[in-house]
């Protein structure tokens, strides 16, 4: 039974942080830390001390993780970035709200003596002898310590107190990886311990000035009296006596919800996935109850954006997507009296179709756009039509007569945005071939419920709006207002940049609208817009008559993932890095680095001189045992990663990829780690340095296969819409939703009847009957998943606890 954790963390904004840089504000970004491990990074917002980033990241995680911690930093060009503060919340914290921390959260200052990272091997006993009890304390050695010297490397002593006395190890020089196997003994005193503890802390020894703090962890007495102590413990910082920053810092405002689950073998879930596929096959009227429409019912607000995804996930790894979105479509047709308000809730059909056109259109979305997006954020130009927020100063144009009018600043803005607006709607009025076939079913079957639904002549414009709302409205446009969490850019825009982004998704929801939203309310200076989008409206409108104008049904058995050949798999991620081979394990010169185009896909990591030209290398993601960085002193350069893999030989060989900055190194990380997690034979350690002068880099080791210092993070990745479809893990989130209905899904069994009713007896008393209701059919499916996991936690119970790391 996999056992999985995923931590659901959205960075949505800050306010009130202090200003950092000589103009009197900051460059805010914010880091995602789990156990003091790096897993994701926000964009820069420039020049704000209210920033919104918005960004939302799914972290899949080692069960055992004990404490998420985001940093907010301000980014400077010359120097170390100045940190502004810091939130951190505990495993514990998390899970005591079952909905989720979602709120503004004081940012706390970040003190260098509670900055502490790393694990300590300790062995600890107290054997059975004649005399007087002892205590004896092995400390083996601690893996990834925090750099306290100007080398990156720290000069590290360990220091046990316990009853009294205080015992120190020796120092091991210019290493975050020292290795002592020293043993200390202590003399326990007679009698009861009470609360006393042992007390082990680790120093980095300085020979001017004080020692710095790297850590500690605390034994209790009795337990390890009653029983040996051995393994792996993470390193903790002094328990903190500073007083609260009330609010000086700034505060952040954050979604973090906590998901543990353990998902059972797959075919244990095809009864409930089966029982929701039952739903579109034999529909019948809109509004009879099936188990599909149950779910929709018993699903709250606050998880059904969830229940979306893993349901379109389910149903395009059955190969039924378009069959669950009509099911959808024709029951909130059902529901609808008036056209003008069609899918403009996020009901469950309009939260699948968002989500299974950002599943299946992303590649899409960038080939059409993001050429043009890419020349804005180059060209930075100003653009304004509002009034009330035209700066005349902003012009970059000289002018012998002085600053512009309002009048030509408008001018300019209108050729500018009128550019803009024309290659953007040229890209994709001219994209019908690109389009994904399986959505161009989809918007097929959409325009034919609608007619259907709406058949009179008074609402033909229906027939385009219903496609263009999904296209335009929660496609297009929102992909232009913020074109990083579409990974559309690296970074967020900046100030003129992101004004020029909404003025033009501004313009671009009025075509998806047809025009029919121009210049209304309050947005009046909107209107000069409006003798250049009319004329187009006729040209997105046969743009959806070409998208929709699919033949036949074969077309959608192909898109439904029918026979025929499978394409080749798309790149999950691809861009250029600077790459070096190690061979075996050749000592490594320090600046041999060669630039290289590289493109990750599920099968393969591939890399050549350019795109066109990929004939330099390929590893099997199949073959990929880590994934991990590399210390900045190994290569001097601070955004270093590897790729250790298996040759056909069997033999490990790493790849050294150097990024240009720190979010690129997370993202080619977290995607190359995402599609090799399934991996069997993952190192379960790696060094963190290179082998070279004889010796690794990181922990002074002189074997060049020395067993790795420091743990791996296989567990520890990004999850994103490129990821492979799961329909176990997505039918298991399913089942916690339905679980956590209760009464709500109990209540339509009840009302079926006494074959209804079976579903909640006891297994034992329902053998002779079958419930035939759906929700009675569900709640036993349910209810059999129920005893499957508590049959699997009692095996695991009697086969004991995993071994220590």
């Amino acid at each position: 039974m996999a056992q999985t954790t995923s931590l659901h963390c959205r960075v949505v904004e800050g306010k009130d942080l202090p200003a950092k840089d000589v103009s009197g504000s900051s460059d805010p970004y914010c880091l995602l830390k789990v156990d003091n491990e790096v897993v994701a990074r926000t964009a820069t917002v420039w020049r704000s001390l209210n920033p919104f980033w918005g960004e939302e990241y799914t972290l899949r995680l080692p069960l055992g993780f004990q404490r998420l911690a985001v940093y907010v930093l301000d980014e400077d060009t010359v120097g170390q970035d100045d940190v502004i503060g810091k939130i951190s919340l505990s495993r514990e914290q998390i899970l005591s709200e079952p909905r989720g921390i979602d709120g503004w959260l004081s940012l706390a200052p970040v003190e260098p003596d509670e900055e502490v990272q790393g694990e300590i091997h300790v062995e600890l006993r107290v054997p059975q002898r004649r005399g007087p009890r002892a205590l004896r304390c092995r400390l083996v050695e601690a893996r990834d310590l925090a750099p306290r010297d100007l080398s990156g490397t720290s000069d590290p002593f360990a220091r046990v107190s316990c009853c009294g006395r205080t015992l120190e190890t020796a120092v091991v020089k210019k290493t975050r990886f020292p290795r002592w196997d020293e043993v200390l003994e202590f003399e326990l005193p007679a009698g009861e311990l009470g609360e006393a503890a042992l007390s082990v802390e680790v120093w980095d020894w300085d020979i001017v000035g004080k020692n710095d703090f790297l850590g500690r962890v605390e034994f209790p007495l009795d337990a390890v009296c009653k029983a040996p102590t051995k393994g792996w413990f993470p390193l903790l910082p002094f328990p903190s006596a500073a007083e609260d920053a009330g609010g000086r810092l700034g505060a952040l405002r954050l979604k973090v919800q906590l998901v543990e689950d353990r998902v059972l073998p797959a075919t244990y879930y095809q009864p409930l996935i089966e029982l929701l596929v039952e739903s579109i096959f034999h529909p019948g009227e809109p509004e009879d109850v099936t188990p599909l429409a149950i779910l929709e019912e018993v699903s709250s607000l606050e998880s059904q954006q969830d229940v979306a995804t893993k349901l379109v996930k389910i149903f395009l790894g059955q190969g039924l997507a378009v069959p669950f979105l009509d099911y959808l479509i024709v029951r909130e047709l059902a529901r609808t009296t008036d056209p003008n308000t069609l899918f403009r809730s996020n009901s469950l059909a309009s939260k699948s179709m968002e989500q299974f056109m950002k599943v299946v259109g992303m590649p899409y979305l960038h080939e059409v756009l993001k050429p043009i997006v890419d020349r804005i954020f180059e060209e930075k130009k100003y653009v304004e039509l509002d009034p009330c927020k035209m700066e005349l100063s902003c012009s970059r144009r000289i002018s012998f007569k002085g600053s512009l009018s309002e009048a030509q600043v408008r001018e300019s803005s209108l050729e500018l945005l009128k550019g803009y607006l024309g290659d953007i709607i040229e890209a994709i009025v001219g994209s019908v071939d690109k389009c994904p076939l399986v959505m161009r079913v989809a918007f097929k079957q959409l325009r034919q419920r609608v007619e259907e639904r709406f058949p009179s002549a008074e609402h033909e414009e229906v027939r385009y709006i219903s496609i263009s709302g999904f296209l335009f409205l929660r496609f297009f446009a929102p992909a232009i207002l913020t074109p990083k969490l579409f990974n559309l850019r690296e970074q967020h825009a900046d100030p003129r940049t992101s004004r020029t982004l909404l003025l033009l998704a501004k313009a671009l929801q009025s075509i998806g609208n047809l025009g029919l939203q121009l210049e209304q309310g309050k947005e009046q200076w909107m209107a000069p817009l409006r003798s250049f989008l009319l004329p187009r409206v006729a040209r997105v409108e046969a743009f959806l008559d070409s998208l929709a104008a699919v033949e036949g049904a074969g077309g959608e058995r192909a898109a439904a993932g029918g026979g025929g050949p499978r394409p080749p798999a798309p790149p999950i991620k691809e861009g250029y890095l600077h790459a070096r081979d190690a061979p075996g394990l050749c000592p490594l010169p320090r600046f041999d680095f060669q630039k290289r185009y590289f493109q990750l896909s599920a099968e393969a990591l591939r890399y050549g001189e350019s795109p066109q030209r990929q004939a330099g290398g390929c590893i099997a993601v199949r073959r990929i045992r880590a994934a991990e960085r590399v210390d900045a002193g190994a290569f001097q350069h601070p955004h270093t990663m590897q790729v250790v893999a298996q040759d056909g030989g069997g033999q490990l060989r790493t790849t050294y990829l150097r990024c240009k900055s720190g979010p690129e190194l997370q993202q080619w990380l977290g995607a190359i780690r995402a599609a090799s997690a399934a991996n069997e034979h993952l190192l379960p350690t790696c060094h963190r340095g290179a082998f070279r002068g004889a010796r690794w880099t990181c922990c002074l080791q002189p074997a060049p296969h020395a067993p790795g210092c420091s743990r791996t993070h296989a567990a520890v990745a990004l999850g994103a819409w490129s990821d492979p479809l799961d329909p176990a893990a997505a039918a298991q989130r399913l089942f916690g939703h339905l679980r956590r209905a209760g009464a709500a899904l109990r209540q339509p069994a009840a009302a079926e009847g006494p074959e209804g009713s079976a579903a909640l007896e006891p297994p034992g008393s329902r053998q002779a009957r079958t419930p035939a209701g759906p929700a009675g059919r569900l709640l036993a499916v349910i209810r059999d998943l129920e005893l499957a996991h508590e049959a699997f936690a009692r095996r695991e119970a009697a086969a004991g606890p995993p071994p220590p790391r």
